[in-house]
């Protein structure tokens, strides 16, 4: 597997599930992977545990609501190709009592972060020749979910601002992506009994995580070299119903 040969990139939410994943298969893919978190230690750990199987990877703390974190990863890489905007938080609250301060904290994560990392990277891929953007949504993006306002409004916001973005790069040969997952199983709910979507999920189960990162690295590889502007989902059917 040598689809990302020779080339960067970066994926933040990087310490652990997703990110790690995704982080383990663009690098098996041949890509140098510079991860970045806010959970240094775990961060680090990751990094470490892939290099020592003869990956290229390393960890950076990068807070995704400081500007000035993304320039240091930009700057930080001697070319960008991939930035996969991984990092996200969500909280539950119904919508008359969801407060100000979780909304506007989720959503500087979620939605700002997801833009501020555009906007680091997109002039590294100019300098490149071009590149992949892969931003993760959610099916909670394209339908709603009781309890959870402002998630659903994070990701949809943000397939809004992949297909912006999209449209805007093209001439620059910057191929910007969503990926939209139903139920995936990460440390965040490996706890949890398999309720929620699993029911509701015609194939009967959460996504495996490396799973999502093949669709990650689809997009990232030049088989994707034609997709531009949309949100893929995986989500074993359940938008299907």
């Amino acid at each position: 597997m040598s689809r990302l040969s020779g080339r960067v990139a970066i994926i933040t939410g990087g310490a652990r599930g997703q990110g790690a994943s995704h982080a383990e298969r663009l690098a098996r893919e041949g890509a140098k992977v510079i991860t970045g978190d806010v959970l240094d230690d775990a961060g680090e750990a990751t990094a470490a545990q892939l290099r020592g199987e003869g990956l290229d990877v390393t960890y950076r703390h990068l807070d995704v609501t400081e500007p000035a974190d993304w320039a240091a990863a930009v700057s930080s890489a001697d070319r960008l190709d991939v930035l996969v905007n991984n990092a996200g938080i969500i909280h539950v609250n119904p919508l008359v009592e969801e407060t100000l301060e979780a909304w506007n904290g989720l959503l500087a994560v979620n939605v700002t972060g997801t833009l501020l990392g555009m906007q680091a990277a997109i002039p590294a891929l100019q300098r490149a020749g071009g590149g992949s953007i892969v931003n993760v949504a959610s099916i909670f993006g394209v339908t709603g979910s009781e309890g959870y306002v402002a998630y659903t409004a994070s990701k949809a916001a943000i397939i809004a601002m992949t297909k912006t973005a999209a449209l805007e790069h093209a001439v620059d040969k910057i191929r910007v992506n969503a990926i939209c997952p139903g139920g995936v199983s990460t440390p965040m709910n490996e706890d949890e009994p398999e309720g929620g979507v699993v029911p509701l999920t015609p194939l009967g189960r959460r996504a495996h995580v490396s799973e999502i990162s093949g669709a990650v690295t689809y997009l990232a590889s030049d088989d994707a070299s034609f997709v531009t502007g949309t949100e893929l989902i995986i989500d074993g059917g359940y938008l299907a119903r």
